[in-house]
């Protein structure tokens, strides 16, 4: 009788909410902003790790990971939608491992995660939340639901896994092994030749290009710096009317509109709509880092000079925006403010700007910005650039500006202090190009404490992802390979060895802790299958790590790795734009070769 009194004791008390959170939450103080502000949650939230996948492999419980990041709005509605809701939480708690990650931190696992997503369900994005078997096998994802639906699909799902379990299984390991074997790599007998994958490339780019409003597809507008950066590539090589005028088309629509911050500088993630109007409202390192390189580039490709105005304008909104206490620079401003509300900073009702304004200031900003109320919000404007701004008076212009900045200083957004590795690799870049390109003084000074910041994040063994002892995750390959490429590039226009050969190290250390018989693997940690190599990474908002491996590596390797990478680059070149370009190169220098001999 004591030990069935016992059992009933111990039933109830797993049956109450929250009772099975006695791990408690993990995240509490964590050095990510965005996994310290889920350490609130009544979620039992785990840090990622072994102990995470044990303790699901152990208790035959799903593992549930839900991946996101400080400045995506969506994030921010589900964790106060779902994750601070005791209901949700204490289903969680009961039923699941749950373990939340920062996406840029985990690279590599939200990679896997978010292929996955695109595979079951067809698109897939932030916050990215997916259910794997005990084992690691991803079974069901999905992005942002509403709270009701994501409560009532954890019981569901329970449900399944409990009555299902050996169907549930077969089925995750069946989407796992398609997975592999898409990527799996097939060696040819010889690279392609001649200009014809530079032809099937400009035809997939054109074929996906938005002719009337810039950029690729008709609804979310993206920079896709990569793609353009080789596009831009392409036009000086192999001059054409039809790509130059999209490439400015694109690149004034994207500095003249939404996408950009008309008032403080710098570029916003996206666009919400294919007019380039409503962006989502996050500010990312890695977009400024490489729009001022594109921008600088663009000026001398396409002969447009006011492009560097762009380039110069992004990156003093970095140096005096973005700057961390270490001296390297933050990864991102958040798309909502203090007050909860996307984009509050930025917009602007005609009151409070005729308020804040004399009547003269008020009609040289509406000469110098086009402010198109009731576009973003009712009653609300995110200024533009107008097309013709005319000899107007610069001095009062500036003024307007000074008046406005200190007007949103009373609503800045918080700000994701991690200072990442890679980021700051490809803001080096940005840096060492302006200071050669623009001959400012500023650029050179910043690129060089940068470089040295990021020096010391080599431990003589492996790149750290961030500052000593900031326990921010594991370094990427990305993070080695854009670290390499901002080094080589300070390197080579500072003339400082030091730069050049510490390029080199890391360069080859990526090789070495990232390449094998079957690719290209993002990250060293394997705690789940899956993470076993890629014959090509695509291109994402940032260039394939893997692509920039192959542009610094020793010959033999680079052409090893450009046959492994060939089915998939000739299938999808625009897609793995970065490996396209790297074996369009490789092509020229053979071809030069031949011609010498």
């Amino acid at each position: 009788m004591v030990i069935g009194k016992f059992h009933f004791a111990l039933l109830l008390l797993l049956l109450l909410p929250g009772a099975a959170a006695q791990a408690g939450n993990a995240l509490e103080n964590h050095p990510s902003p965005y996994l310290a502000m889920h350490g609130g949650d009544p979620v039992a939230w785990r840090d990622w790790g072994e102990a995470a996948v044990n303790e699901a492999k152990e208790s035959g419980k799903l593992l549930f990971i839900s991946s996101g990041y400080f400045s995506c709005h969506w994030c921010h509605v589900m964790q106060r939608e779902s994750y601070q809701d005791p209901e949700v939480a204490a289903l969680l708690n009961r039923w699941y491992v749950p373990v939340k990650i920062d996406r840029e931190l985990e690279p590599a696992l939200d990679a896997w995660l978010i292929a996955f997503t695109e595979t079951t369900e067809g698109t897939a994005g932030w916050p990215l939340n997916v259910f794997l078997t005990p084992d690691g096998y991803p079974l069901v994802g999905m992005t942002y639901v509403p709270r009701d639906d994501f409560h009532e699909r954890l019981g569901r799902l329970h449900d399944f896994w409990n009555e299902e379990r050996e169907r549930a299984v077969a089925f995750s390991r069946s989407i796992v092994e398609r997975m592999r074997a898409a990527n799996r790599a097939s060696l040819p007998q010889s690279l392609p030749v001649g200009d014809a994958l530079v032809t099937v490339f400009l035809e997939q780019a054109m074929s996906l290009a938005d002719e009337l409003q810039g950029g690729f597809g008709d609804q979310n507008k993206f920079p896709m710096s990569p793609r353009l950066h080789v596009l831009l590539a392409i036009q000086q090589h192999q001059p054409s009317r039809e790509l130059h005028d999209f490439l400015v088309l694109t690149l004034d629509q994207m500095a003249n509109r939404g996408l950009r911050d008309q008032i403080a500088g710098g570029f916003f993630r996206y666009t919400v709509d294919p007019g380039w109007e409503t962006p989502h409202y996050e500010k990312m390192l890695y977009n400024q880092a490489q729009l001022a390189s594109l921008y600088l580039h663009a000026a001398d490709a396409l002969n447009r000079p006011g492009y560097l105005d762009v380039a110069r304008d992004t990156l003093d909104f970095v140096l005096s925006q973005m700057r961390g206490e270490s001296g390297a620079y933050i990864a991102s401003l958040s798309a909502v403010d203090e007050r909860g509300e996307e984009g509050g900073p930025y917009l602007w009702s005609e009151d409070a700007l005729k308020a804040l304004l004399t009547d003269r200031e008020w009609k040289l900003a509406q000469q110098w910005w086009e402010f198109p109320f009731g576009t973003q919000l009712p009653g609300l404007a995110l200024p533009f650039a107008t097309e013709k701004r005319g000899n107007l008076d610069e001095a009062g212009i500036e003024a307007v500006r000074r008046k406005l900045l200190a007007e949103r200083q009373q609503r800045l957004p918080p700000r994701d202090t991690k200072e990442l590795a890679g980021w700051n690799g490809l803001l080096l870049k940005a840096l060492a190009e302006a200071s050669g390109r623009l001959g400012d003084a500023r650029y050179a000074t910043a690129a060089d404490a940068l470089a040295q910041w990021l020096v010391t994040l080599w431990d003589g063994e492996r790149l750290q992802r961030s500052g000593a002892g900031s326990g921010q995750g594991s370094a990427s390959l990305a993070d080695y390979l854009y670290v390499a490429d901002g080094l080589r590039a300070w390197g080579q226009v500072a003339d400082r060895q030091r730069y050049l050969e510490a390029a080199e190290t890391l360069v080859a250390a990526a090789w070495r802790l990232f390449y094998g018989g079957n690719g290209w693997r993002l990250g060293e940690r394997q705690l789940i299958p899956g993470l076993d190599g890629e014959a090509a990474l695509q291109d994402g908002p940032m260039p394939a790590p893997s692509a920039l491996a192959i542009a610094h590596g020793e010959p033999e390797q680079r052409e090893a790795a450009l046959r492994m990478s060939i089915a998939p680059v000739l299938e999808n070149p625009f897609w793995y734009a970065s490996h396209a370009w790297q074996l369009m190169d490789f092509q020229a220098e053979n071809s030069d070769d031949t011609h010498e001999r």
